[in-house]
């Protein structure tokens, strides 16, 4: 048997905590190893416990869940963790500092639950999550603070195709839409997805999304 994705919950607010547990260890591929309440003792949990996946709230007391994040998978980090990051609209204007820190995807708070569990095995499998919609909404409104000021940077080695295929990521669509759009099959897009990963050593789409508007290939 597969032994199942161990997920720890990271949130302020106890009923969600404990909606997350239930929720989660109901599913026999899930199990909760642990739950917090704050970023420092998520970090330390992390330490001990060895997760594949934290569920992690942004506004939390003593250590927030960006800078959190940014200590479990951040540029640097020896043995990253896998970071879904659970937030709400108002609180957009983190999502993408969340992003920047390493977090593998996010959630609103408001997901059914399936998505959450999709979330959930999404990004313990190495993908990226990210809503195309709420893609659209969050990294188009803060475009301008993505894209660098000066544009001095080297010329992206991409394809013609690859930078056609990496600007309808950075517009939020699946691979399901992007097939659609290029008339090419879904196996032909991963295959596209794979090789701009590989050539710009992206970890994955959330990376892909932030370079793309950080190089203007996007408005």
């Amino acid at each position: 048997m597969t032994a199942p994705i161990r997920v720890l919950i990271c949130d302020d607010q106890v009923l969600i905590r404990t909606g997350l547990a239930t929720i989660i260890d109901a599913q026999p591929d899930l199990e909760v190893v642990a739950e917090c309440g704050d970023g420092r003792t998520a970090v330390d949990l992390v330490g001990q416990l060895r997760p594949d996946v934290v569920v992690m709230d942004i506004r939390m007391p003593v250590l927030d869940g960006i800078s959190a994040t940014r200590l479990l998978a951040g540029a640097g980090v020896p043995h990253p963790v896998k970071v879904l990051v659970v937030t709400t609209f108002n609180l957009d204007a983190y999502v993408y500092e969340a992003l920047r820190a390493g977090a593998s995807g996010f959630l609103l708070k408001d997901a059914p639950p399936a998505q959450l569990l999709h979330g959930i095995r999404t990004v313990a499998a190495g993908a990226a999550l990210l809503d195309p919609e709420v893609t659209r909404q969050l990294v188009g409104r803060y475009a301008v603070r993505i894209r660098p000021t000066e544009d001095n940077g080297p010329d992206v080695p991409l394809t013609p195709r690859e930078l056609e295929v990496l600007r309808l990521i950075a517009d939020g669509l699946s691979n399901n839409e992007i097939a659609a759009a290029l008339v090419i099959s879904r196996e032909t897009v991963k295959t596209f997805v794979s090789r701009i990963l590989t050539k710009l050593d992206l970890r994955d789409r959330v990376q892909a999304v932030v370079y793309a508007y950080r190089q203007g290939l996007v408005s």
